[in-house]
């Protein structure tokens, strides 16, 4: 049988909210009813088995995880055994697929949507699997760290109705973790149909912004600000890192832009480095003694920073 993607039939995202259901079925039943001029039966037929099912919480859930891995049109290859169960036909003017995800006999009954959704024998599926994604610290991305994480995780009550629950759960974030790398956690998806397993919950990292630290793949990067006579004569300054602090010598005649690096303080279960990007502040005159100083500066000390130009 054919695969029938309801939201794309109606025209609106998987994300839809009930109002905006509502509003596509209004839309397209008020062009395609066949007393229209532009009537058409069988699209309308189609648009109204849609909303049957997206406008119904239960049907919705069973058909979001039953039907999430097809395309409109391809296709429908049920497990076996499934035509037994589910039956077919065309009761009540639905699709062969309407009628064999929601009405076939020893399925619903009178026990509606939960109750025969609960009660199968035979067919069994894996819950979806779930993504969640968690901000990380670099300080935690490089060191590793227990957090208490409250997210909205899929269940299903007896009946095999699914609805979102809030849930604390204790995760432990590896030391080494990068951006966009996910952590497993078995069985915490969407329930299974029919008595099949959970799916799970893969939690994906995104990098949280820091105050000092910026990162280009596993390397991290530090703007150090310097005084032009600490550039000049050199000094030692102690550089912070996302391991602690390290004192680094800051070779005599360092200029703006020039870098140093600091190896294995990057990100990465083999870490990257950690660069030093030399930034030279330059004091204001902002008064006549501070003036004649500078202007004696450039007395003593004559220099075209600009021979290129």
């Amino acid at each position: 049988m054919e695969y029938k993607d309801y939201y794309k039939i109606l025209g609106v995202e998987r994300t839809a909210s009930e109002a905006e259901i509502k509003k596509a079925y209004r839309k397209l039943a008020a062009k395609y009813h066949p007393d229209k001029p532009t009537g058409d039966e069988s699209k309308f037929k189609e648009i109204s088995e849609a909303y049957e099912v997206l406008s119904d919480k239960e049907k919705r859930a069973m058909f979001d995880q039953f039907g999430s891995g097809y395309q409109n049109g391809q296709h429908f290859e049920p497990p076996p055994g499934f035509e037994s169960m589910f039956g077919g036909g065309q009761a009540g003017g639905f699709s062969d697929f309407f009628e064999s995800l929601f009405r076939g006999q020893g399925g619903f009954g009178g026990q509606g949507f939960g109750g025969g959704y609960g009660g199968r024998q035979g067919f069994r599926q894996k819950g979806e699997d779930q993504v969640v994604k968690v901000l990380v610290s670099l300080e935690e991305a490089v060191n590793g760290n227990e957090r208490n994480l409250n997210l909205q995780i899929p269940q299903a009550d007896q009946q095999g109705r699914v609805f979102q629950r809030s849930k604390q759960i204790k995760v432990k974030i590896p030391a080494g973790i990068k951006q966009g790398q996910r952590i497993r956690l078995t069985g915490q998806g969407a329930p299974g149909i029919g008595g099949g397993a959970n799916g799970d919950l893969y939690l994906e990292i995104d990098l949280q912004s820091h105050p000092l630290y910026r990162v280009e793949g596993d390397d991290v990067y530090l703007d150090l600000p310097l005084t032009p006579w600490e550039a000049a004569l050199g000094t030692k300054v102690q550089i912070p890192t996302l391991k602690g602090k390290v004192n680094m010598s800051i070779p005599a005649g360092t200029q703006s832009g020039s870098k140093l690096r600091i190896k294995g303080r990057g990100l990465g279960k083999t870490p990257g480095d950690q660069y030093i990007v030399a930034q030279i502040h330059t004091p204001l005159a902002q008064d006549a003694e501070t003036q004649a100083f500078y202007q004696t500066m450039a007395e003593k000390m004559p220099f075209n920073p600009r021979p290129h130009f």
